[in-house]
């Protein structure tokens, strides 16, 4: 697409009821490149009621698993085709460099083929027998699914994290309406280029860019909506789950991080500064994820530090499209304004700012920032406690193993952790006994389609990816049969 002044609904490009549109921003220079149309009320609910009718009377959720599958991988496909094409436009709405936009990309079409897999199975075990205590009766179990499904997906893996609801909610016979965050939302739109393509059906996808307030809210209030798919902030979590328990609507949520990763002094140095920066620089630190409260033993620590900044220093920051580049810029003005504020609060608070934190010099324009390395972060500071979504880690030390567990656990969140030892026992003991729904050993950031991906506590309710994902989409009933020969003679005998 070269232009993205209309929406997505029932099949077809309309431009928005009122007319309005939102800038898309480069965050490598602070240049409109695009408008994007802005959806309001009267928008969501010609989507939903175009899903509804795809939903109640269309073919889609008749279809077998093997006829759904079909279409998903004609949009894996199509994806496939333009990777690079929509990894470039990833970049320019999102700042984050060319071989992560790429990967992500990858995903999406690898994402969008796993549920097509599942959808297949599906078919192979349509119900399941119950076993019953009481002989004349027989029971089974069947899915089905869950009806009109609000997607609304956040800015920082936009086309994948839009995948990771619409893949298995449309593989699962549910119809979508998505609504992707206004700050990326060009490849959500390329992503309805490419499912109209494929030639789904009219109502099954349908997605709307638009202001939170505006398309967000009246989505999710919708009473056609049967199910809300959220990732994003925890307060923007909370208020969807006092709307939907009004109506009693199913939810899943995935929301923010403050994960621990403990690295014990028997780690090989190299390796642990390896995932040390992955858990945390990778895509800017911009991830729910990121490992961005670091636990290190005392012995090996004073060694730790000193290659972590040396290693700190030769990131290569700029313009994500750039050759090299590590660090690109942070998504916009708003995410930049808060993380700034962040280093400067910690600074406040007591920690010590071991390197970096600053707009890196010659890169004047657009929102670069060095990654900030806080030191001897007090566990009562917000910097320790609180999500940062941003290139800043904290790191303290500890002594023991009882140590690092209860520090690690000592959190609101729960939705990620990692641990790094030699010792494989005491990594697997510390895998289970950390408080989060994520765990990585000797590692961190890994996410494979076919896992579970959920936190606990206010880290989210409900499981993305893998099987689990496919689950959030469907209800499962009860068909119970009399077929015993005998009267059941309660009232007439």
């Amino acid at each position: 697409m070269t232009t993205y002044n209309n929406l997505y609904i029932n099949g077809h490009w309309v431009a928005p009821a009122q007319g309005k549109t939102f800038p898309a921003i480069d965050p490598s220079d602070e240049s409109v490149f695009a408008e994007v149309a802005s959806a309001t009320a009267e928008d969501v609910d010609a989507a939903v009621k175009a899903a509804r009718a795809a939903f109640d009377n269309g073919p889609w959720p008749k279809m077998s698993g093997r006829e759904r599958a079909g279409y998903l991988r004609r949009v894996a496909e199509g994806i496939r085709a333009r990777v690079n094409e929509l990894a470039t436009l990833e970049v320019r709405d999102n700042g984050k460099p060319m071989p992560e936009a790429v990967w992500d990309i990858e995903d999406t079409a690898g994402c969008f083929d796993f549920y097509a897999d599942l959808a297949e199975r599906s078919d192979e075990h349509p119900e399941q027998t119950v076993e019953l205590a009481e002989d004349g009766f027989v029971s089974k179990a069947i899915k089905q699914p869950v009806g009109v499904v609000a997607a609304i997906t956040p800015w920082n893996f936009p086309m994948l994290m839009a995948s990771w609801k619409v893949a298995p909610a449309i593989a699962a016979g549910c119809t979508v309406v998505l609504k992707p965050s206004e700050v990326t939302s060009l490849t959500a739109l390329e992503m309805a280029a490419i499912c109209e393509e494929a030639e789904i059906p009219p109502g099954v996808v349908n997605i709307l860019p638009g202001i939170g307030a505006e398309a967000g809210a009246p989505l999710t209030e919708h009473p056609l909506v049967d199910k809300i798919a959220f990732t994003g902030s925890v307060p923007t979590g909370s208020k969807l789950m006092k709307m939907a328990a009004q109506d009693i609507k199913n939810i899943s949520l995935e929301l923010g991080g403050k994960s621990p990763l403990i690295i014990f002094d028997d780690c090989d140095l190299e390796d642990a500064v390896e995932w040390l920066m992955f858990g945390i620089f990778w895509n800017k630190g911009e991830v729910c994820s990121a490992t961005s409260r670091v636990l290190v033993q005392e012995n090996l620590y004073p060694k730790l530090m000193d290659r972590l900044v040396e290693e700190a220093r030769k990131l290569k920051i700029g313009n994500g499209m750039e050759d090299g580049v590590l660090l690109g810029p942070l998504v916009n003005a708003a995410q930049y304004e808060k993380v700034t504020k962040a280093i400067e609060a910690g600074k406040r608070d007591g920690a010590t700012l071991a390197y970096g934190g600053e707009r890196p010099p010659g890169l004047e324009k657009g929102y670069y920032l060095e990654p900030a390395i806080f030191v001897d972060v007090p566990e009562d500071s917000d910097l320790w406690k609180e999500e940062v979504f941003g290139p800043v880690v904290a790191i303290r030390r500890f002594a023991t193993e009882e140590e690092a567990v209860r520090v690690a656990n000592d959190s609101e969140y729960g939705l990620a952790g990692a641990v790094m030892s030699r010792d494989l026992e005491r990594c697997e003991r510390v895998a289970r006994n950390l408080q989060a729904g994520i765990i990585w050993i000797n590692c961190s950031q890994p996410t494979f389609v076919e896992a579970p991906w959920g936190g606990y506590k206010k880290s989210g309710i409900g499981r993305e990816l893998g099987e689990w994902g496919y689950e959030n989409y469907f209800e499962t009933k009860q068909i119970t049969s009399y077929v015993s020969d005998k009267p059941w003679g309660w009232f007439i005998k």
